[in-house]
C-alpha cells in the first residue's frame, strides 16, 4: 500500500511551525465535517444554492477557530496564524473583515451579507435568509 500523504507533504510545503499539533485535532474534526457536507446528497425539493450552506458555515467556523486563537484567546504565534493562512486552513479575506468595526460577524465571502442589517430594520414577520451562506442576520452592527 502506497504512503499517505499529509496536507503539507503533498504540496511541497515546509513542515508547519511549533503549536500545530495542539490543533491539528481540531482542524482534522472540520476536514471530516467538510468532507461530510460536501458530499452530502442535494434535498430535491430544496434550491440549489442551500446545498452549498453547510459547507460556507463549516468554512466560517474553521475560519473563526483560526482568528480566536490568534487574535482573542492569544493561543497560537504568529507564524502558524501565517501558514494556517498560506496553507487554507482559514480564509484570510473573511478574518481581514472580522478585523473591521461592525463586521465582526460578517459571514458573506464576496459582499454584504444581511448580517449588516440591524435588527430594527428587518422584519419581524418576514424570514429572511442569506442566500449565500444562509445566515438569518445577526445584526453585527447593534
Amino acid at each position: 500500500m502506497p504512503p499517505v500523504r499529509t496536507h503539507a507533504s503533498s504540496r511541497g510545503q515546509k513542515k508547519p511551525p511549533a503549536g500545530f499539533e495542539d490543533i491539528r485535532d481540531d482542524l482534522e474534526v472540520f476536514g471530516i465535517k467538510m468532507k461530510d457536507a460536501q458530499n452530502a446528497p442535494a434535498s430535491a425539493s430544496a434550491p440549489k444554492h442551500q446545498a452549498q450552506w453547510p459547507i460556507f458555515q463549516i468554512a466560517h467556523q474553521r475560519s473563526r477557530y483560526v482568528y480566536e486563537l490568534y487574535y482573542e484567546k492569544e493561543a497560537i504565534s504568529r507564524q502558524l496564524y501565517d501558514w494556517l493562512l498560506k496553507n487554507g486552513y482559514a480564509d484570510p479575506m473573511l478574518i481581514a473583515k472580522w478585523k473591521k468595526q461592525g463586521y465582526e460577524k460578517e459571514t458573506n465571502f464576496q459582499s454584504t451579507c444581511v448580517c449588516r442589517v440591524p435588527r430594527a430594520q428587518l422584519k419581524d414577520d418576514q424570514d429572511v435568509q442569506c442566500v449565500n451562506c444562509g445566515c438569518r442576520g445577526c445584526a453585527s452592527s447593534d
